[in-house]
């Protein structure tokens, strides 16, 4: 029963150094080092950053909004107008009805 036990553990000990890449030892342990510290470089600092550089954005925003509750924000774009002058009212189109 105790020797069922040990292969067991032999053979789960094995398959895990196997998908290792089959490195024991020093190259192993160094191989990891290497791949956790460019994961870390290139995913995680990044995210982290970003998220952090958000947060401060909205903090940001937060205090000045809070300052001056009455200031005036823009919420939406204006209304193009439509019409030849610009003007939104008094658009006759009389230039063109006395030129024809």
């Amino acid at each position: 029963m105790a020797s069922g036990w040990r292969r067991t553990v032999g053979n789960v000990q094995s398959l895990i150094s196997n998908s290792m890449g089959g490195l024991r030892g020093g190259p192993n342990i160094a191989s990891w080092v290497v791949a956790g510290t460019l994961a870390y470089y290139l995913w995680v600092k990044p995210a982290r950053d970003l998220k952090r550089e958000q947060e401060e954005r909205i903090a940001i925003a937060a205090a000045t909004a809070a300052s001056d509750p009455y200031r005036y924000v823009e919420k939406r774009k204006p209304i193009p107008d439509p019409q030849e002058t610009g003007l939104i009212y008094g658009n006759k189109n009389n230039l063109k009805k006395t030129e024809d």
